[in-house]
């Protein structure tokens, strides 16, 4: 079939840009037509063979704003083209911005061109993207309003998940809900999501922190409140809080290159390369800007999703990217000023639970870059890697995948790790409570009996009374249960009864 658009600009002009998600293809319809997996144009519609600059034009009126395949093909359509094509339509919106953007990308000032008019418009649709606060180009009346600057700027589609996600506005949520708890049950509930937060954030990574380590990330975890800017120098001293190792610890960005690994031995195991050291300073630069500015521009959890995987994908150090991105997360959420008062979501509880749905949403972009590499395998510990692409892979990606995962893990984050975490709380308190009162129990022993009861169902196993036999008489065990499962019936009850209707408020 034939590719029209973007596509159309990828295969003729042998781009590097990544393969579009759903490219526009010449198809038997009447009028251009989302169908399936591809935008389907009648062939009256399409653009003819080599008239590059109209496949621009069709591209931005009908497939959106791709600044990654523009990038590339821009700086390839002369001048005279341009000009003949803002001769004819000086007002149009299109030209105006494919004009804007080839001075963007080639530095060049089109000269000769006529005083363009109408109303401005914005570089990204916002009823097809989320975008940033816009800032005009008065020479052609074009808005840019990409999450981002014209060096560096992903793009978040406008899909119904996102939408339904973020129109319930967690952290307002998250925020009543810990106002509503005591004093008391909030520090505690606090200080479980710091550690298991700590703790899953390795198991990510496939470690567990020694008790040095857990110490650490949790004060790291802590600075998030302190919304300190974002700079090489504070990005260097929080690395070397995740890496306790002294050699791997990090003294600026990385100067030579890095990448990921699977199991396999050799290229083949090679599942992500990041840009090459030359170019991560300018990218790192752009990426700092953003993620100073975002949280308190934009919605938290986008800049939150963008400044975390972002980071990641440009990988800046050799060691602790993973754990510093995931860090970032609550750095950017707190600096939003949504959160207060030491208040934490635990999202790498949520996203350690959701690993496969993790990698996915990282492999949208890293399976895609990585075919841009030529690897070779020297020996056991020696690459060479070749970029076959241009930095603008890198400088332009779509964030949506990465923004709808945040979004779902700082939804579970709240209402099955923080909201179940406070209810074995207050369910363990009344157990030990009533317990308490009828029996003299040494307290640690009741307090680990009743957590096992209570991680159990409700119910004491016989390779817990046996092992406690000695400590605990058998009517302890007995009265642990019958209060646990009084708690849980009492819950149950709770959830089963009907919430208020016209005739019973």
């Amino acid at each position: 079939m034939t590719a029209v658009g973007y596509e159309y600009l990828r295969q003729q002009l042998n781009l590097s840009a990544l393969d579009l998600k759903r490219p526009a293809l010449v198809k038997p319809v009447t009028r251009v037509t989302n169908i399936n997996d591809c935008l389907s144009v009648p062939k009256n519609m399409a653009p003819t063979d080599g008239a590059y600059l109209d496949h621009v034009l069709f591209a931005l009126k009908h497939e959106g704003t791709n600044l990654a395949v523009l990038a590339q093909t821009l700086p390839t359509i002369s001048a005279e083209d341009l000009l003949t094509e803002l001769r004819r339509a000086p007002n149009g919106a299109y030209i105006r911005k494919a004009a804007f953007l080839w001075e963007t990308f080639t530095g060049r000032e089109l000269e000769g061109a006529p005083t363009v008019g109408g109303a401005a418009v914005p570089l990204f649709d916002p009823t097809q993207y989320y975008t940033g606060p816009p800032v005009r180009n008065t020479r052609w009346r074009v808005d840019f309003n990409g999450l981002g600057s014209m060096r560096y700027c992903a793009t978040v589609s406008r899909t119904p998940s996102i939408a339904s996600l973020l129109n319930s506005d967690v952290l307002t949520r998250a925020r009543d809900f810990m106002a509503s708890l005591p004093a008391e049950m909030q520090d505690r509930a606090l200080n479980w999501a710091y550690l298991h937060e700590t703790q899953d954030s390795f198991a990510i990574e496939k470690e567990a922190p020694s008790e040095d380590k857990a110490e650490r990330f949790v004060k790291l975890l802590r600075q998030a409140h302190e919304r300190h800017p974002l700079s090489e120098e504070y990005l260097v001293e929080l690395q070397n809080i995740c890496v306790t190792n002294p050699l791997d610890q990090a003294t600026a960005y990385r100067a030579e290159q890095n990448h990921l690994q699977s199991g396999l031995r050799g290229a083949a195991g090679v599942t992500y390369v990041p840009p090459p050291p030359d170019m991560l300073a300018d990218l790192m630069g752009e990426w700092l800007v953003f993620a100073n500015t975002a949280p308190t521009a934009i919605d938290p959890i986008i800049a939150a999703s963008i400044i975390s995987f972002g980071f990641v994908f440009l990988h800046p150090f050799m060691d602790g990217n993973g754990r510093l991105s995931r860090f970032l997360i609550h750095h950017a959420l707190c600096s939003s000023g949504k959160l207060e008062n030491g208040l934490l979501l635990p999202v790498s509880i949520a996203m350690k639970r959701q690993e496969q749905a993790y990698l996915e949403a990282l492999q949208d972009f890293s399976k895609p870059v990585r075919e841009r590499w030529q690897v070779r395998w020297l020996d056991e510990m020696k690459y060479d890697f070749k970029f076959q692409g241009d930095v603008s892979i890198y400088q332009f990606w779509d964030a949506t995948p990465a923004v709808e995962f945040i979004a779902q893990m700082a939804d579970l984050a709240l209402e099955v790790e923080l909201r179940q975490e406070t209810l074995f709380l207050q369910r363990y308190d009344k157990v030990l409570r009533a317990v308490n009162e009828r029996y003299d129990v040494r307290g640690s022993t009741l307090s680990t009996l009743v957590m096992m009861c209570l991680d159990n169902g409700g119910k004491v196993s016989n390779h817990r009374r046996k092992q406690f036999a000695g400590l605990v008489p058998e009517a302890i065990f007995d009265a642990i249960e019958t209060e646990a499962k009084a708690a849980l019936d009492e819950e149950m009850e709770l959830k089963e009864k009907p919430g208020p209707t016209p005739d019973n408020k």
